[in-house]
């Protein structure tokens, strides 16, 4: 069976659709840091997690590698969470997705300076809005 994976850029790098973007650098490549560490290499052919960058908000995605060749090819993409940042005040806010793909910002998480907290209660997912 061959599996067509999904485009990455070097590094475990973002898309960036938006070069433009105000995010910060050092800030992006924090995001893109961790997406890199969720998944153990030995599993980098069965699952990844992945951020794509779109002015001034990052997506992080959940792919997965087709479990059976009747599936086809393509791999599939869940949708985690999404970080957007206010560039304005300097801050940045997570947003969760709802049934409909709608984004939704996490009442119960504050915004804050850096990504690197708002990536912790990712992690910690208390009521599985993020992983499910």
């Amino acid at each position: 069976m061959t599996v067509t994976e999904p485009e990455r850029l070097p590094g475990g790098r973002c898309g960036i659709t938006n070069p433009m973007s105000p995010i910060p650098e050092f800030q992006q490549r924090q995001i893109e840091r961790w997406c890199a560490k969720r998944v153990p290499p030995d599993l980098a052919d069965e699952i990844r997690i992945e951020c794509k960058r779109r002015g001034s908000a990052v997506t992080i995605l959940e792919r997965r590698a087709p479990w059976s060749s009747e599936l086809g090819t393509e791999w599939t993409e869940q949708r985690v969470a999404q970080l957007r940042y206010d560039s304005d005040g300097g801050e940045w806010s997570v947003y969760w997705a709802d049934r409909n793909g709608r984004w939704l910002p996490h009442p119960d998480v504050p915004q804050a300076k850096t990504p690197v907290a708002l990536l912790a209660e990712i992690d910690r997912n208390p009521d599985g809005v993020f992983w499910g």
